[in-house]
């Protein structure tokens, strides 16, 4: 038996905010990957701090994985959740080399960005549908990695 979804928001409008919400979680899931790789990968002399710094941020990555997903479902629709589906949906380029530790921090700066500009790119669809849900989930989403950005900039100076 199936219930069909009656939150308020309309079907169209729900469908239309998953599709926003899947290139926000193929962009987290991107970065997440790349994040742990560096963090496997850096060396020199801000070993220690980046390693560090690059587990704390993985790891809250990982969380958002999760919440991003499971808004989607919640939504009705399915999440995206293979290598070829990210690949498609993410504006984040991965890394097939391995940078130096300064060049790994200027490609996180960025691609912290990137997901702060495809998180409010889905605003204008959970504002049309009175998805007060989704709109809080993004606007955090968008301070974590705008002050991550901030943070990771801070190191190149």
């Amino acid at each position: 038996m199936s219930i069909p979804i009656d939150t308020g928001i309309p079907a169209e409008s729900r469908e239309k905010i998953a599709e926003g919400l899947s290139k926000v979680l193929a962009d987290t899931y991107t970065l997440y990957l790349k994040t742990h790789n560096y963090h496997w990968n850096v060396t020199g002399p801000m070993f220690q701090t980046l390693h560090v710094m690059f587990e704390e941020q993985y790891t809250e990555l990982a969380t958002a994985v999760d919440e991003v997903a499971e808004r989607i479902r919640a939504l009705g629709a399915y999440a995206p959740g293979s290598y070829a589906a990210y690949a498609k949906l993410s504006a984040i380029e991965e890394s097939e080399d391995v940078p130096k530790a300064e060049d790994m921090v200027g490609e996180l700066v960025r691609a912290h960005e990137t997901v702060a500009k495809t998180a409010r790119s889905v605003f204008p669809a959970a504002e049309d549908g009175s998805d007060e849900v989704t709109a809080d989930l993004l606007t955090q989403r968008m301070t974590v990695h705008e002050k991550t950005a901030w943070m990771l900039r801070s190191l190149l100076e």
